[in-house]
């Protein structure tokens, strides 16, 4: 059974999944916004707060951290843009909007973007 197992597994294994949303996250910080499907979004999302909340302060160890999941581009973009636009605000950087759904197998499309 399945009680209060939050995290969702799309059928991959523990490092394909952690590739994917690695690679989902880089890209949103990359675009600033892009589509997926809705439970990709919703799991790419706590990941990708916790890390503009990191950012805010700039530590050398906050740098060192986001460097793990992100590049090095996406590294100094999150510090340098992304972070001081929300430097007043306590939490709630992103927006998911869903969308129709995809015609070739009917999954559910959502765009996560930064407020």
């Amino acid at each position: 059974m399945r009680h209060q197992k939050k995290n969702r597994k799309f059928g991959l294994v523990r490092k394909v999944r952690r590739a994917l949303l690695k690679g989902l996250s880089r890209s949103l910080i990359k675009y600033e916004r892009i589509k997926t499907t809705e439970a990709k979004a919703k799991e790419l999302r706590p990941l990708v707060e916790r890390l503009v909340t990191k950012s805010k302060i700039d530590t050398i160890h906050h740098r060192r951290r986001a460097a793990r999941l992100l590049g090095k581009e996406e590294t100094k973009k999150i510090f340098t843009e992304i972070a001081p636009r929300y430097l007043e605000r306590s939490g709630g950087y992103t927006r998911i909007v869903k969308l129709q759904r995809r015609k070739k197998d009917d999954a559910r499309m959502a765009i996560i973007e930064f407020i």
